[in-house]
């Protein structure tokens, strides 16, 4: 059967779960874990990805992720690879690491969000290598010690978790602390890892072709909610993939946009490299970069070296034309 596609809707929470090849271990020493955490901050200040959550075991990992307008993929490719490479090196050791390709499973993020936060930073418990919660409250390779304030990871996205217990950050950490004891004696779950109801159909082609039957309402393994959720993303997620191979066959492309907004806002192609807070060239960019990937798809590597930016910079200029909520379709 051929493999699913990733889901990419931006902003959508993501369980990311990937281990070494034939459960190998994968971290060695604390050399191991603090080149992996240098390598995930600087994919996420890259990618605009929000971690939540994390633990690192001996032969595994979990994040929590809310992704960006950044392909998930962006992220993970270059954290993988670029640690797979270091780790080999310093091992004197070649071929694979990680087991497969990692597992993502897109998330209801209402009913699922704190139970995945708890579940993820249980992980040490569950392993047998810590007894008390005062250990796992010490433990340096997860995100609980940082939510509780014990350590410091700068690039942890913790206001979002501890917004949820009090705007009072104290009390906050308290109740968020009291949350994770009361499912100390929580074993493996397989809904939290497993996905949803899980579908026949591989693939966007089969999905298609099944549209009308009921299967397609019952779930799919790359996503962890209910029906109704999964069926709006999927359909989502189809309506994104019809709508761009409409425009490529319309003959839509980074140049046919540019020309376009240009000659709307009555700027030239040069001007969208040049810094500076003119507002037709801020429009312009916000047109292109969100007609670019919401309705083209194309790489965000890509249109950031066409104007110029880093992909940080991209983001921050799609997070700002969603805020604004006007119609920047420039393909309509």
């Amino acid at each position: 059967m051929p493999r699913q596609g990733r889901l990419n809707v931006p902003g959508m929470v993501h369980h990311i779960i990937v281990r070494g090849i034939e459960r190998r271990a994968i971290f060695l020493d604390e050399e191991d874990r603090h080149d992996f955490l240098a390598r995930l901050e600087t994919g996420l200040l890259k990618t605009q990805c929000r971690c939540c959550a994390w633990v690192l075991m001996s032969n595994h990992f979990h994040l929590l992720l809310r992704t960006s307008s950044s392909p998930l993929s962006d992220l993970m490719r270059g954290l993988l690879s670029g640690y797979a490479v270091a780790f080999n090196r310093r091992r004197h050791r070649r071929g694979y690491l990680f087991q497969d390709r990692f597992k993502s499973i897109l998330c209801q993020e209402d009913a699922y969000f704190m139970q995945l936060v708890r579940y993820i930073h249980l992980n040490p418990v569950r392993a047998g290598m810590v007894a008390a919660m005062k250990e796992l409250d010490r433990y340096p390779w997860s995100g609980h010690a940082v939510l509780i304030g014990v350590r410091k990871a700068p690039w942890q996205n913790t206001d979002e978790v501890l917004g949820r217990f009090s705007s009072s950050r104290s009390w906050a950490v308290r109740r968020y602390r009291q949350f994770v004891e009361e499912g100390w004696g929580m074993g493996r779950r397989e809904d939290l890892t497993g996905g949803g109801l899980r579908r026949s159909a591989g693939g966007w082609d089969m999905l298609a072709a099944r549209r009308g039957d009921k299967d397609y309402e019952r779930g799919d393994e790359r996503i962890l909610g209910d029906g109704a959720f999964v069926t709006a993303v999927l359909k989502e997620a189809e309506e994104r993939l019809t709508e761009r191979a409409r425009s490529a066959q319309e003959g839509w492309t980074w140049e046919r946009l540019v020309e376009k907004v240009c000659a709307r806002e009555g700027i030239s192609s040069e001007s969208l490299r040049q810094k500076g807070r003119d507002n037709a060239v801020s429009k312009a960019k916000e047109a292109l970069v969100n007609s670019g990937i919401r309705h083209l798809g194309l790489r965000q590597k890509d249109m950031a070296d066409q104007l110029g930016i880093s992909q940080g910079a991209l983001s921050q200029i799609y997070r700002r034309s969603l805020d604004r909520g006007d119609d920047l379709n420039l393909l309509s």
